[in-house]
């Protein structure tokens, strides 16, 4: 299980232009292809301007698989276009959760519902080299 947390920072202003147009055009392609999503917020401290949204995966294969679904969608390409002008930046973090923490996020439709239930313990994953680089 991960979950992605993508930052983008609008230009100023630009955020109220954004979450409309994301509704409009941009939140049923994401909601038919990557389902799941944790959460989709706004910043009303700190650095200002910015949407913070979460996407639950449930391993770095399927995030692959629908990431690469989604920019291949002609009516997600389209939305982009649109919405690209509106960002001064883009981050993206992928995250794990903790041992004590189950996450919670809106059911895809063609997911039953419930929570993600944590598999069974594996033994540790050695990294050599750069893990900066997976």
């Amino acid at each position: 299980m991960l979950v992605e947390q993508r930052t983008y920072t609008t230009h100023p202003g630009q955020w109220r232009n954004y979450l409309a147009l994301y509704e409009a055009e941009g939140l049923a392609v994401q909601q038919r292809i990557l389902g799941r999503m944790v959460g989709y917020y706004t910043t009303e401290s700190g650095l200002l301007n910015q949407i913070v949204h979460l996407w639950a995966y449930t391993d770095w294969n399927e995030r692959a698989q629908l990431r690469a679904r989604l920019m291949a969608d002609s009516q997600w390409q389209a939305y982009v276009a649109k919405m690209l002008p509106m960002l001064q930046n883009q981050e993206s973090k992928l995250l794990t959760p903790a041992p004590f923490f189950q996450p919670l996020w809106q059911q895809a439709p063609s997911e039953p519902a419930g929570a993600w239930q944590r598999p069974a313990p594996q033994p540790p994953v050695s990294l050599t080299g750069d893990h900066h680089a997976l």
